[in-house]
């Protein structure tokens, strides 16, 4: 028997009928098209799915679609603001974070996260914030070089490292 679920992802309220054990990352994925949140190992090892939720990182891979009922959730589509970059994605640019890519919107959510909580981070603690995300294909000073340059475009600008929301009703 399918559940009646609302959330607010990257400010747009979706509404949907979902099956009770529809994980999170699948109902990102499939029912909304988000296929920036990567599924990597269905076990909150990797952090390829990491999202924020109601402000806190949290992995998608292991959360169901019903339990984020009311949540505000950001993926990494909703960083960009009105085809800008946020600066983490700038950072990361920038600052050659990723190779192949399949981490780096989980590192982004996380490294929003950590900035949100601690605007001017040393490079003990970004590295403590990226924490249970893992890169297999590059070593992880040039992500904390980009977490650095997100930072410091940050502060330059006065910025919040949420993007504010951009609250609208998305029927099913």
């Amino acid at each position: 028997m399918k559940q009646s679920i609302a959330v607010t992802v990257n400010g747009t309220t979706h509404r949907h009928e979902v099956e009770p054990r529809l994980l999170l990352v699948y109902y990102l994925r499939e029912e909304l098209g988000l296929t920036g949140t990567h599924i990597g190992c269905d076990t909150t090892s990797c952090g390829s799915c990491t999202i924020l939720l109601n402000g806190q990182a949290v992995k998608s891979c292991t959360l169901l679609a019903v339990q984020a009922d009311g949540a505000d959730i950001l993926t990494v589509e909703g960083l960009a603001d009105n085809g800008k970059l946020h600066p983490i994605q700038e950072g990361f640019w920038e600052e050659h974070g990723l190779q192949c890519g399949f981490c780096t919107p989980g590192m982004m959510l996380a490294a929003v996260q950590l900035l949100a909580r601690k605007p001017n981070p040393t490079d003990a603690e970004i590295r403590h914030g990226l924490d249970g995300n893992l890169c297999r294909c590059t070593g992880y000073q040039h992500i904390v070089n980009s977490v650095m340059y997100a930072a410091r475009k940050l502060a330059e600008h006065h910025l919040p490292a949420v993007p504010p929301s951009r609250r609208t009703v998305k029927a099913p």
